[in-house]
């Protein structure tokens, strides 16, 4: 993101500070980091705004990411109703990893955003949406190892982003959440393993509301994201590339099942059950794609 241009045009101020501070506003609280307050923005947000040439200096992305995941655990408290957080960047992750689930896609030029290529589909109502909803409950259930495109951003993306690498806490003003590449090997061409234990919160409170989930983390976590040599996982020492692209460590599968929910669907819900998976076929771990 970039504030100059939005300020300067041939050397002279045109748009006042103040109408850029209130674009902005508008611009993150109606994008990365919307809530369920409508017409609200989170306070937080005026404190990334007060210096306009600082903007590039923030991690957005990585404070995006933080905050998806945080309403992503939100949501799944037994009292929560609806999600926050950027959902086009989660439904563009579901478009891209899961072609069982993507809609049409434009052509577009590669200096283009990924996201805006996908065409969104029409949203059902009624009963229509309630079986579609039964449908991809269904889908999720049967999904193989073969159903999903591991590495769609190519074997290499990490090269060119060296801090998609990096392990430990990301943050978004007073929101901290676990970052482990670890548990996603494949996603960058590398045989999955069981991963080592993730840096974890000092302390946290999840009721079931979701209305006061608290997460504490140590001081010294918050300083993790400045030291991205010292915390940037070494693929080859970690594992080794994959031969072929569900590739997994044949003890992974027990250790996941042992810390997951290997299905959506109930048994009792009536909807007939998937067949038996083959180890080689297993891909429950998709949730930990979001390393939630």
């Amino acid at each position: 993101m970039h504030a100059e241009g939005l300020l300067v045009r041939g050397g002279e101020l045109k748009i006042k500070e103040m109408e850029v501070q209130c674009y902005l506003f508008v611009l993150l609280g109606s994008t990365l980091y919307v809530d369920k307050s409508r017409d609200r923005l989170r306070p937080a947000i005026n404190l990334f705004l007060k210096d306009h040439r600082r903007l590039t200096d923030y991690a957005w992305g990585a404070g995006a990411l933080a905050y998806l995941y945080r309403q992503l655990g939100v949501a799944t408290r037994a009292g929560s109703k609806g999600l926050c957080g950027c959902l086009t960047l989660l439904q563009a992750w579901i478009y891209e990893y899961f072609p069982l689930f993507r809609p049409s896609q434009l052509q577009q030029s590669p200096d283009a955003p990924r996201a805006s290529s996908w065409i969104s589909p029409r949203f059902p109502v009624g009963d229509e949406a309630r079986q579609r909803l039964a449908r991809y409950r269904q889908l999720w259930d049967e999904l193989s190892a073969d159903d999903v495109t591991w590495t769609p951003y190519g074997r290499d993306g990490h090269t060119d982003i060296p801090r998609s690498l990096y392990t430990g806490p990301i943050r978004f003003s007073d929101i901290a959440e676990g970052y482990d590449p670890a548990r996603c090997l494949r996603q960058f061409g590398y045989r999955q393993i069981i991963p080592r234990a993730m840096t974890v919160p000092h302390d946290q409170y999840r009721p079931a509301s979701g209305s006061s989930y608290i997460v504490f983390w140590d001081p010294w976590a918050n300083q993790l994201w400045d030291n991205v040599a010292a915390r940037r996982l070494d693929l080859d020492f970690a594992s080794r590339p994959c031969q072929h692209p569900s590739e997994i460590l044949e003890e992974y599968v027990d250790w996941f099942l042992t810390r997951s929910h290997p299905r959506i669907t109930h048994p009792t819900d009536g909807v007939p059950q998937p067949r038996p998976l083959l180890v080689h076929q297993v891909s429950y771990d998709f949730l930990l794609l979001f390393q939630i």
